[in-house]
């Protein structure tokens, strides 16, 4: 069998887990935004024969907020939270046009990120709207296209010598030596708060799918980086009485920390130092200690994917067949469609196929997190230019 997919189980799953996250107020925050809209739920019913499942549905987060990635959805509500705690407004019952009272206080704010991209954008974005500054630092080699994108929105985007988890360090020195406010999508022992509201906003996706004919998946296939997302995700399905899906994992085989990790069962977090992948959103080479948490007592399987898994999902979503709907999904957003495609309709992954209770009777659940992103990669993988 070649290397493209592995596959483990998790030895620290916990059947008595129940959500850890109060998320009822995100989606009330976010509806206050301008041009709040819930994101599509896409059902593909000829992949799904193609692939002997029951039904295949996909949410597509290239539509949110024309920002092209469902990271705003944290950045804004953490965002809104510290603004809400600065200016003494009660942080359970936010509304994004009271803020409009205290422009002169929050035009002094700057806040400071460090991203792969899209988090950045996410952050750049919800300072301009709300009328702060923000500064924002990317790892090396990321796509001009990023920066500019970020740039877009009045912020200060600068790109480092080093990988996102060092970037990650240099943005929270930069925060203390100049007293801004670091809004940060990962944790470790002294940061947690924010980045769990940035969980709790990306919980809105789960919320909307109340608003749709949304099948009760019996599984949910998530991507990480850092695992903030794909947390939030999973404890949102714990929320309600009906039985849990199966949860899986998937990562890069390029920035598997997550997979390093619950492989050594020790319970102990194993960082990846050396980051190879086109998956710019999910090159990450230390799990958030708020996401572990949760993902180790939730996840049923933990896998990896080669590049070339997502490159060949970004393909087959982006045409459309007779019924189905195209999504245009950047190469982060596509893994976990791959990931299924390819361990349903190749024979080597028959024994995944098995192992996760996949069948006739399946109803799976992805969520694209992206759409083009980096239009160069997007473009070459899609159409060969």
């Amino acid at each position: 069998m070649s290397d493209c997919i592995k596959l483990i189980g998790n030895p620290f799953k916990d059947e008595t887990y129940t959500s850890q996250l109060e998320s009822e107020e995100c989606r009330e925050f976010h509806q206050t935004l301008p041009n709040y809209s819930k994101t599509p739920l896409i059902e593909l019913n000829d992949l799904s024969k193609r692939l002997n499942i029951k039904s295949f549905q996909i949410k597509d987060e290239s539509k949110r907020f024309n920002l092209n990635a469902f990271k705003s959805l944290g950045a804004s509500y953490a965002m809104a939270k510290i603004i809400a705690s600065k200016t003494a407004n009660d942080q359970s019952n936010m509304d994004y046009k009271l803020f409009s009272q205290y422009k002169n206080i929050i035009k002094e704010m700057t806040f400071v990120t460090a991203t792969d991209g899209n988090h950045g954008r996410a952050v750049a974005w919800a300072a301009e709207n709300y009328g702060c500054q923000a500064r924002v630092y990317l790892p090396k080699d990321t796509s001009q296209y990023r920066v500019d994108a970020i740039e877009a929105h009045g912020a200060h985007a600068e790109v480092t010598e080093v990988n996102y988890d060092d970037t990650v360090a240099y943005a929270a020195r930069m925060a203390d030596e100049n007293d801004w406010i670091l809004i940060q999508d990962t944790s470790w022992v002294d940061y947690q708060e924010i980045p769990k509201d940035i969980m709790i906003g990306y919980q809105t996706i789960v919320h909307e799918l109340a608003d749709d004919k949304f099948i009760w998946p019996s599984h949910v296939v998530m991507q990480a980086g850092v695992g903030s997302f794909a947390a939030s995700i999973f404890d949102a399905f714990c929320k309600t009485n009906r039985p849990k899906p199966k949860f899986i994992l998937v990562e890069p085989t390029g920035a598997a920390c997550y997979f390093k990790s619950i492989q050594a069962e020790d319970g102990c977090l194993h960082p990846v130092k050396e980051l190879d992948t086109i998956m710019a959103g999910l090159s990450c080479g230390i799990p958030s200690i708020l996401a572990w948490d949760i993902i180790t007592k939730t996840a049923d399987y933990f896998a990896t994917c080669d590049d070339a898994i997502a490159l060949k999902a970004m393909r087959s979503l982006s045409k459309s067949t007779s019924k189905d709907d195209s999504i245009v999904s950047g190469e982060s957003g596509a893994v976990t469609t791959g990931f299924i495609e390819t361990i349903c309709s190749t024979p080597e992954y028959s024994d995944f196929y098995t192992l996760i209770g996949l069948n006739e009777s399946s109803n799976v659940f992805c969520i694209s997190t992206e759409g083009d992103t980096n239009p160069d990669l997007y473009n070459q993988a899609v159409n060969g230019q």
